[in-house]
């Protein structure tokens, strides 16, 4: 048995047994506090009215930055969901955990060979199960084993793969069986989310509320909206959006970058999930809940809307960019009376942070102690305005693309033989020239460099080390990414 699954099962066992604690400020109940998690798809921070945007209508969620901690500098640590997401539950980097990019239909998902692809892993959700913890998956899944509840999971309604084609008539698993729901699905996901709520009302509940919207890629994009705000954006211009020259690289979504349909059902899609947002959060309030639940809302990894010309991730440019459209993510932690309202945190943090700041902060230990090889940090001491003892710097990691950002710098490496690149993000927030070839950026490369090479070193596991030679639990070869 490992060191990490000795961890794991010795203070999940204690904590079960009723050692949990309360965080400062939390509040003086014995009870233990829920964990409301609410993940959307591909979304850039820059797509909300909270983090700046002026054309889109989210004033749920910009409740939400009022009433909580808004982070400023929140990063994904991937560019595609099945990492993001196994990162978000596990704490573990994509060379830790091996899910490098995203699963297909079929195969690990529902195919006869399906399996969980973070089941050897301590995850948020057997932490919180076997703390007490009903927890319940409400949303896309896309780690693997869909058709049956995974890691501590009792309540369980999903997709049966990770892609949206439509929101209207989309294929859902609901009681092990697949079928096609004819309601809008960002209504549907919130209306299973309000059950969940009602159901564990009287006990401890962990509910991962995974919207597979606003999403942003895939034909709909092509259609009209046709949710409740379809009406309000058929004539807006939205010049958040920024309409430029395609970019060289793009590959993918050609047809939908500067296409006012692609722009307004963008929009429209934001603005239904910020419906299903305030309705979760009106529940929680009519059911008393408030005050004993932290609510955090985050996307998987970001989204461009035509920022530099590409319309997607970074999987939809070859080479895979990192721009930081595709990597900014909003992050917003709210509990009410515990939590000081409208803060906002400039402070580094990244996917991997997550999990480890929620257990600490919902009383379970040290999160070192549950996440043993985890490079997540816990954040917990900034939620009541302390402060966390770390540098800012983040690390990221698609196929054979790393980064280390820090607030001044950014250094793009792509295995094996670039192209690279260098950002002083100072005087270049919008990464338009590349200083990788500069003369007097040496020092500044080498130091970077070392940077990203000491985090890899000590993090990556040889396994899943795609750069030198590790495999892909996916089967994507990085040859194919170059």
């Amino acid at each position: 048995m490992t060191l990490a699954r000795r961890s794991f099962l010795g203070l999940t066992a204690a904590a079960a047994a009723g050692l949990l604690r309360r965080p400062s400020g939390a509040g003086t109940s014995s009870r233990p506090i829920n964990l409301l998690l609410i993940l959307t798809d591909n979304q850039g921070a820059w797509t909300l009215g909270c983090y700046g945007n002026p054309d889109i209508r989210t004033p749920n969620i910009d409740r939400l930055a009022t009433e909580g901690v808004r982070f400023t500098r929140a990063f994904s640590c991937n560019a595609v969901c099945s990492p993001t997401r196994a990162s978000l539950l596990t704490g573990l980097i994509p060379s830790q955990h091996g899910v490098h990019t995203y699963l297909s239909a079929g195969g690990a998902q529902t195919g006869p060979k399906a399996y969980c692809t973070i089941a050897e892993f301590p995850s948020l959700p057997k932490i919180l199960g076997r703390a007490g913890y009903t927890c319940g998956l409400v949303g896309k899944w896309h780690l693997g084993g869909n058709l049956t509840p995974q890691e501590g999971f009792s309540y369980w309604v999903t997709m049966p793969h990770g892609h949206t084609t439509t929101f209207y008539d989309a294929e859902i698993i609901e009681n092990g069986k697949v079928r096609r729901e004819p309601e809008y699905l960002t209504g549907f996901w919130t209306r299973h989310a309000v059950r969940f709520l009602e159901q564990n009302r009287d006990r401890p509940f962990f509910l991962y509320l995974a919207y597979n919207g606003p999403y942003g890629l895939g034909k709909s994009m092509a259609e009209p909206a046709r949710n409740r705000h379809a009406a309000y954006y058929a004539d807006k211009s939205l010049p958040s959006f920024p309409r430029l020259p395609v970019h060289p690289w793009l590959v993918h979504n050609r047809e939908y970058i500067n296409t006012d349909t692609a722009i307004r059902r963008m929009a429209a899609e934001v603005s239904g999930v910020d419906d299903g947002v305030g309705v979760v959060m009106a529940a929680l309030k009519r059911l008393n809940l408030d005050a004993t639940t932290v609510v955090v809302f985050l996307a998987d990894q970001g989204w461009s809307g035509g920022h530099h010309g590409i319309w997607g991730m970074a999987d939809h440019t070859r080479p895979l960019n990192a721009f930081d459209e595709t990597m900014h993510i909003p992050l917003i932690i709210r509990h009410a009376g515990a939590i000081g309202a409208g803060r906002e945190c400039d402070r580094m943090v990244c996917t991997y942070d997550v999990a480890p700041t929620l257990v600490s902060y919902l009383g379970l230990g040290q999160s070192g102690a549950h996440f043993p090889q985890s490079p997540g940090r816990d954040a917990s001491p900034l939620l009541g305005g302390g402060e966390a003892e770390w540098e800012d710097v983040i690390f990221y990691e698609f196929l054979n693309t790393r980064v280390v950002r820090t607030p001044e710098w950014k250094l793009v490496r792509r295995h094996p033989d670039g192209p690279d690149e260098l950002y002083d993000l100072r005087k270049d927030p919008g990464e338009t020239t590349n200083l990788i070839a500069a003369s007097d950026m040496a020092a500044i490369r080498r130091t970077l460099q070392r940077r990203l090479d000491d985090f890899f070193d000590r993090y990556a596991d040889p396994k899943y080390d795609v750069w030198k030679g590790g495999s892909s639990r996916e089967g994507c070869a990085l040859l194919k990414m170059k």
